[in-house]
């Protein structure tokens, strides 16, 4: 199964999060200690808290080989025809 599949468009990162954890087989526990963060800020993030440290979930992504960053947004889909 391709990334594409495994995790549709839209999906939010707590899911990825989740998702990519579970594929390692991963606690947690074991995310926080890898990542350097607290428990407690995994937890919020896999349960999508609306505001958290982005710096923490790059920390986190980072071993995911992802990122959260800028990206561009067609506007255009929205203009009025």
């Amino acid at each position: 199964m391709s990334n594409n599949e495994s995790y549709p468009n839209g999906c939010s990162l707590s899911t990825f999060v989740k998702a990519k954890r579970r594929e390692q087989g991963w606690t947690q526990v074991q995310l926080a200690d890898y990542a350097g963060v607290g428990l407690r800020f995994v937890r919020e993030l896999e349960q999508g808290k609306a505001s958290l440290r982005l710096d923490k979930v790059n920390q986190v992504l980072d071993l995911f080989s992802a990122c959260v960053g800028p990206v561009s947004i067609d506007r255009s889909i929205y203009a009025d025809s």
